[in-house]
This record gives structure tokens, C-alpha cells and sequence, in this order.
């Protein structure tokens, strides 16, 4: 049977329920148990696909496909599984699905009602993601208290009435407020979310207090009166310097044991966390570190700035360093600023290597090109991703081709489309198919050998063969992309990475690109045969590092399994550094 544990945010949001679950979930999987991860977002978007990054964070792409909460990629990250798309739950897709079995008279006539049918579905859907396996950890959106949660906290509900109390825990994930005039942690607010959570029927077995510093037992104390429970269950989550410390601090207090002995769990094996601790210290006490910009347009929202637009490629730097022993300083460059005052430019110059990371239409678009040129011209390690591929290319096609080379996303007039639709997508955006215009999810990539590229793969991540693919595929614990396995007969070095766009880089320019100096170090075979470019890169003798890729390899790597190309871009980035030191 499978176990389940909701995890339920209190106080404020952005407690940081999304890191704990996926804490929770390492400390599980250490202990020998099958865990999957499920997020369950309030909001009546059926996906967070339409969602702007600076409106709810970055938007999470899962291996097959889906469109997704952010929170995703912290369950990727630290549970290195691949988490489906079923496995984000939203209000919107519930009441669609009910709305739509009403209308094709599914309910044979009933009325159809918020109890039980909503609960009913939710209940369901969390059913089906936690299948296969032993523990489902599943993450409620929001706090306790707003009114878009109470449907989800009632089908937890009732999850525990069928499965029986030894087979659902809850944990509250509460913050502990120090207000400045008496600088004393206050628990009168996570009193007032356990209150809320009683009115509901439902009792915490844990409470994870977040704050600044941990607590101490007068506040566990406290709040062990007021909810009635054991001070050993309420455990202290304060502030770390690194995110993936947190599951070494919940193993402090036991956390893992304890949680196992609720759901009447044994340990299958003895947890190791000596290879994580080894990552954390070079994290925390680097050799070596680096400058490293990321010019970007998603920055901007009133008075803050929302770095959390770009968190997976953040995570993956910090990944990367840890393997490599280098601590990545990131700097965010609003690429507008570069239209502004293009002596910005020069700015460039005071770090060790520059990100162009994914987006979407023509804001912020010629200070990206500015900044890709002058790291061309400049010899400054370069990584585009997505967008970042884009816009390298039109900046190489204005620089030896033609001046007027663009992507038709942003000109749709052109003369020289170098990115452009494919000639299927056209058709079917005249029928307004927008959807399917989009590449999303893993794609199959051939690499070409002898290419920095296949080099970084090769060292980082072992490239498959087409066979061990097919094995892979067959798996049933892997999600299945098989649709999308294209990369011809011919035996080759395959890699998968994940997309989300609609243009590409124009085959009727893949020649004519070639004799400008790109190097196509990677491709995707569709149906119809056409090559579509997956990497590119310049030769070593031109440039040290100036790679570029159509996927987004954030979203493969994890803490103890970099991203190849943000590993080989740190380590170019440190060996910039090193020769200027020297010079």
C-alpha cells in the first residue's frame, strides 16, 4: 500500500514546503524507500504554462512534456527521479475535468456538487500520481486558511479516513516571525495555522518551524501545548547556506526515523550521506570561484527583483561548482540596460562568463544580441540556452552573412530568417493549433564527435547508444517519450534534453551557417526528416568557449548529476580566470 505525507505550508508563502517535501523525500530515499513527489497548486490555470515568470517563478518542463509548477524542479533536483506532469494537480484541471464529464452525461444525471465530486476527483488524481510507488510526498500549495485550499485539504481528508491513520501523516511547514522592536521568534501565527487545520479535521505529526535561527525549546514548548503533540515531532528548519543542507538538518532531530515509525515503516537500508556532505563542503568552502553573468529580461517586478524566474539555472551552477570545486558568483544583468547605454557593454568584461538564458518575444532581445557579440569578439566564455541559441545565431548571420538576418518570432518580414517556423508549424498555426506547434518535454539528440559538445557529455554524463535508449524506454518506471525518439538508424552517442519553444534554427540556413564558422555539434531527426539543430558551438581555435544548445539543460540536472554544459561552462569560466591572473 502506499504511504502517503501531505505537506501543508503555514503563516506566509514561500516558506520554502516545496525544499522541505523534497528534503523529506531524500532523507526517504536514503532510508532504502521508493518516493514520488506530488505539487498541488490552488490557482484555476490548468498548467502553469501561460503563467509569466515574474507572476509565479519559473516555469518547470517535465520529461514528458508538461508545463508545470517550479516546485517540480526542487523534487527533480534533490530525488534525481523524473516526476510526470500528472503530478502537478491544479484547481483549474479539476473543475475542467468535472465540467467536461457533466457535459458528455458521465454523472448519468446527478447533480453534481462540490461534495463529493470535487473531492472525489482531486483524491483521484492523487491516487493516480502516487502510483507505483512506496511513499508519495504531496506538496499543498498556498497556506492554510485561504479559501482555494480547503478542496484539497478535504481530499486529504478523506485519503485518511479509506487508508487509515498509519498510512497518512501530515507535516506543517510553519514560519516563526521575529519582529524587530522585541526580536523574539513569535508563535502565536503557527498557534493560529494548526487552529485552522483542526477546523478541518486534520492534525499535524510534525511542524517544521522556519525561521531566521533555530528554535529553542521555549517556542517548542509552546506550540507542543497548544497543538498537543510530543516536543520531539516539532522539528527546527532555519535558514541554511546552501539548500541542499536541509535534509542533514531535518536528520539532526531524526526526522527520517521518526516519520517512518508513524507510517509503521522500517529503514530498508542504512543511509550514507557522506558523497552529499562532500558536495555541501564545496559548496561552502570552495577552492576556486567565478563571476558569472546572466543577462536575462524576466528581472523586474515593482521594486524587486525575481531571481526565482531563473532558479533552475542558478541550481545547475551551483551544481556544477560543487562537482568541480569552483563557487559560481552570479550577477543578473537586465539586458535592456544594454539597449539603453551599450557602453554598458564593457561591463562584460569584469566577469568570467555569460548566460543567455530562454524567453520568449522581442523586449530585451538586441542587448542580448549586444552582450552575445561582444562575448564572440571578446573570448568570453559564452552558454546559450534556448533563446540564448536564437539569438547567437542571428548575431553570427548580422556579423557574416547579412545585417538583416533575425528570427521571424521577432520579424516577421525578414529577409534573411535564419530562425524561423518549420513549414508544418505554419499550416498548423493557420488552423490555430498553437499547442502543437510546440516542441516540449525530452527530445532525442545525435551528437557529432570531436565537438566540445559530445567532449562534455562524453565526461559528465556517458551518451547513450540508440539500444540502451530502448531499454530505457521500456522501463516502466520511466516516463515514456518513445514518440519522440528520432535520431535515424545510424549507431550514434544519443542524449536526451528538454524543450519549450516553437522556432528553430532554419534548415534552409544550415549550410550557408556552416560556412560562417557554426559548428552543428548536435540534432533531432523529426517525421518528415528534417535535421533540427540541438547544439551549436565555434571551433576551439576561434573561441575557448562559445556553446550554445535549443534544449534546457537546467531542467536534467541535479545535485549529485550536473548538467554537462553548465559543468564545462564553470570550467572554462575558471580557466579564463587563471589565464588572466597569469597575463
Amino acid at each position: 500500500m502506499v504511504k502517503y505525507i501531505f505537506v501543508i505550508g503555514g503563516v506566509i508563502s514561500g516558506v520554502g514546503k516545496g525544499v522541505a517535501a523534497a528534503s523529506i523525500g531524500k532523507i526517504l530515499q536514503k532510508y532504502g524507500h521508493d518516493v514520488t513527489a506530488i505539487k498541488i497548486d490552488p490557482y484555476i490555470n490548468c498548467d502553469a504554462g501561460t503563467l509569466r515568470p515574474t507572476e509565479h517563478g519559473e516555469v518547470w518542463v517535465t520529461e514528458d512534456g508538461g508545463e508545470t509548477d517550479q516546485d517540480l524542479g526542487n523534487y527533480e533536483r534533490f530525488l534525481r527521479i523524473n516526476v510526470p506532469k500528472r503530478n502537478n494537480i491544479t484547481t483549474g484541471q479539476i473543475y475542467k475535468t468535472i465540467i467536461d464529464k457533466e457535459r458528455n452525461g458521465s454523472f448519468l444525471g446527478q447533480t453534481v456538487q462540490f461534495i463529493p465530486h470535487v473531492i472525489e476527483e482531486i483524491k483521484s488524481r492523487i491516487v493516480e500520481g502516487a502510483d507505483e510507488h512506496g511513499i508519495a510526498i504531496v506538496e499543498i500549495g498556498g497556506t492554510v486558511g485561504d479559501y482555494e485550499n480547503i478542496a484539497f485539504l478535504l481530499a486529504a481528508k478523506k485519503l485518511e479516513r479509506e487508508l487509515g491513520r498509519g498510512n497518512v501523516i501530515y507535516i506543517l511547514v510553519s514560519y516563526l516571525p521575529v519582529p524587530m522592536n522585541i526580536k523574539e521568534a513569535k508563535t502565536k501565527p503557527t498557534q493560529q495555522s494548526i487552529r485552522m487545520l483542526y477546523e478541518l479535521g486534520i492534525f499535524p505529526d510534525f511542524i517544521l518551524c522556519r525561521a531566521l535561527e533555530p528554535i529553542d525549546d521555549v517556542r517548542k514548548s509552546k506550540i507542543a501545548s497548544y497543538i498537543n503533540i510530543n516536543e520531539e515531532d516539532i522539528i527546527s528548519a532555519p535558514d541554511t547556506l546552501t539548500l541542499y543542507q536541509i535534509p542533514l538538518n531535518f536528520e539532526k532531530e531524526n526526522l527520517g526515523k521518526k516519520i517512518l515509525q508513524k507510517l509503521n515503516l522500517i529503514g530498508e537500508s542504512q543511509p550514507d550521506w557522506s558523497d552529499w556532505q562532500k558536495l555541501i563542503s564545496r559548496l561552502t568552502e570552495p577552492k576556486n570561484s567565478v563571476n558569472i553573468a546572466i543577462v536575462g529580461k524576466y528581472l523586474d517586478i515593482g521594486n524587486f527583483t525575481l531571481e526565482d524566474s531563473y532558479i533552475s539555472i542558478k541550481q545547475s551552477l551551483l551544481h556544477g561548482g560543487a562537482h568541480l570545486d569552483i563557487q559560481p558568483n552570479i550577477f543578473w544583468i537586465n539586458s535592456k540596460d544594454f539597449e539603453k547605454d551599450p557602453e554598458k557593454l564593457q561591463s562584460l568584461n569584469d566577469y568570467d562568463g555569460v548566460i543567455v538564458p530562454g524567453g520568449f518575444g522581442s523586449s530585451g532581445v538586441e542587448g542580448k544580441i549586444k552582450a552575445i557579440k561582444y562575448c564572440r569578439e571578446n573570448r568570453i566564455p559564452y552558454l546559450g540556452l534556448c533563446y540564448g541559441l536564437h539569438l547567437a545565431v542571428v548575431e553570427i548571420a548580422r556579423s557574416k552573412i547579412d545585417a538583416q538576418a533575425d528570427t521571424t518570432e521577432n520579424a516577421p518580414e525578414t529577409s534573411c530568417p535564419v530562425i524561423d517556423l518549420l513549414p508544418k508549424q505554419k499550416e498548423m498555426l493557420k488552423e490555430n493549433k498553437y499547442g502543437a506547434t510546440m516542441r516540449l518535454g525530452a527530445y532525442a539528440a545525435k551528437l557529432e564527435e570531436n565537438t566540445i559538445v559530445y567532449d562534455l557529455y562524453k565526461k559528465f554524463s556517458n551518451p547513450q547508444t540508440l539500444e540502451e535508449v530502448k531499454i530505457m524506454q521500456n522501463s516502466p518506471t520511466t516516463v515514456k517519450i518513445d514518440w519522440k525518439l528520432r535520431v535515424g538508424n545510424t549507431p550514434a552517442p544519443i542524449v536526451f534534453e528538454r524543450h519549450r519553444h516553437r522556432y528553430e534554427v532554419n534548415p534552409q540556413y544550415h549550410d550557408v551557417l556552416q560556412k560562417a564558422g557554426i559548428i552543428f555539434s548536435g540534432y533531432h531527426l523529426t517525421e518528415e526528416n528534417t535535421k533540427l539543430v540541438e547544439f551549436i558551438e565555434l571551433s576551439r581555435d576561434v573561441h575557448p568557449f562559445f556553446v550554445a544548445t535549443q534544449a534546457h539543460p537546467e531542467f536534467k540536472s541535479s545535485f549529485d548529476k550536473p548538467s554537462p554544459l553548465f559543468a564545462g561552462f564553470l570550467d572554462s569560466c575558471l580557466k579564463k580566470k587563471t589565464s588572466s591572473k597569469l597575463k
